[in-house]
Parts: structure tokens; sequence; C-alpha cells
């Protein structure tokens, strides 16, 4: 049977079957890209960047529909501070809306506010596109939407790491994210970038930990398919596998590779 809520609802309840989901990340704002990459089994969502990619509302709002053609859930980054186009895109039918730099519980709550329906949040209405995707009625949709409109919010700075608790409290987030690269740039002060390193590593740990005693869900960013097997082994509920980019390069490679023997 159908998920109850189709595509728009199938994140909250993949992360009810406990199982880490796998996630490609797209930053080219071609629909097609993220389309075709929905159709692989392997992928259980498809998150489209607008920090540092190159995706807007409008390339968001024609991506969504092929992405839950195949019966899959979109999640959508916005750029920092963003949090007015929170609401536009889960009116589009985003799943889940990661939002960066999120560095204490008064930042968690405005992310909330703008994530949820009251009495959680202040989420105005006009859910149109995630109507038609998720087949609910109207009243349905208002009723469930607090439960399955997902809020990810990025735990990337030191300020964040020590405020994590304070952020996973917030009524209204639903779990953190976790951009390693960013991390260590935060961590260092700049010194390096070492998204695989201890330091790296043990602030994971921290964090994962910390997500699981709040009863909240945890992401993370890979930067290879070897870190991703890791950070499924680990046990993070989501887990965005490299870029579209970088996936475009290693296919070519290996084409080539075999191409030229």
């Amino acid at each position: 049977m159908a998920e109850r809520g189709g595509a728009v609802a199938a994140l909250a309840a993949r992360f009810r079957e406990g199982t880490p989901l796998v996630s490609a990340w797209c930053g080219i704002a071609e629909p097609a890209v993220a389309g075709l990459l929905a159709a692989e089994p392997g992928f259980d969502a498809i998150t489209l960047d607008m920090q540092h990619g190159g995706h807007d509302f409008d390339s968001i709002a024609r991506t969504v529909p092929l992405v839950a053609a195949r019966g899959k859930p979109t999640i959508a980054r916005v750029p920092v501070g963003a949090f007015s186009t929170v609401s536009r895109l889960f009116d589009a039918g985003a799943s889940a809306v990661i939002a960066p730099m999120v560095n204490s519980a008064e930042d968690a709550r405005l992310f909330a506010s703008f994530a949820k329906y009251p009495p959680l949040g202040a989420r105005s209405w006009g859910p149109l596109p995630a109507l038609a995707l998720s087949g609910l009625a109207p009243e349905a949709y208002l009723r469930e939407a607090n439960g399955f409109c997902l809020s990810l919010a990025m735990v990337e700075t030191r300020e964040a790491l020590d405020a994590v608790d304070a952020i996973l409290a917030v009524e209204g987030i639903d779990g953190i994210f976790i951009g390693p690269s960013d991390l260590s740039i935060a961590l260092s002060g700049g010194a390096g970038l070492d998204p695989g390193g201890t330091v790296v590593r043990a602030a994971l740990d921290h964090a994962r930990a910390r997500a699981r005693a709040a009863g909240k869900r945890i992401g993370v960013y890979a930067h290879s398919a070897a870190r991703a097997r890791e950070n499924i082994q680990e046990g993070f509920d989501l887990i965005a596998l490299m870029g579209d980019g970088a996936l475009l390069q290693l296919g070519a490679r290996a084409a080539l590779t075999e191409a030229r023997g």
C-alpha cells in the first residue's frame, strides 16, 4: 500500500523504518539531473542545494515533481539565513529543508517558525503543489504536515556544537545535519580542510550521541563513497553522497578508463 501523503511524506515514513537513508546531492540546477539520479534504486532521496549549488526556488519547484514521479522525497538546503524560503519549499512539495549556520536555540526557533504550522510555528497557508503531490485533502494536509515536513538544522560551527542540546530541544526542529568540511574549517579556525580528520570525527560522534539522546534525526554529508559506507555503519539517519558534479566525474573517468583500456 502506498504511504499516505505520497512522496511528500516518504522521508518521514522511511525514517520510521529505522534504516540509514542515502541521498544524492544536487547542485546542478537542471531538473533532469535530479530526475536521473532519482531513477537510481539505491538513492532514497534527492537533496537540492541552494546555498553552494546553482538551485533557486524556480528550479526546485520544477525538480520536485520529477523526483516525486519516482516515488522519492526531495530535500532542499536554503542559503544562510533564508528562512523566508522555507515555507515556499514545503509548499512546492519538499519533504525536508536543511538550514545552514543554525548556531543557537534562537536561530532554531526562527527556522522552526517558518517550517511548521501553528501551534509549533507560524507557517502560512498555500501548499497547492504539495497538496497535489500528497493526494491529501487540505484539512488532512494541515493536520499532518508538521509530522512529515521535516526541519534539519545544520550544525557546522563550534558555537553550534556547544549549543547542540539547546538546538535539538527546540520544538519544531526534527533533527540536525552536519557538513564535515564546514565543521573542519570552523574547528581549526580556518587552518585547514580535513572533513575526515580525527577532530571532525569526534565532533560527529558527539553530535550523533546528542541527537540520539534527544530522540531526533541526524544527517551528514559524505565526501566519498568510502566515507558514506562508514557513516552508514556508524548509524547516521541520512547520508548525502558526494555531489552530482563529482558523480559525473567518477562515471566519466570509469567509462574512459574502460574505453582506453
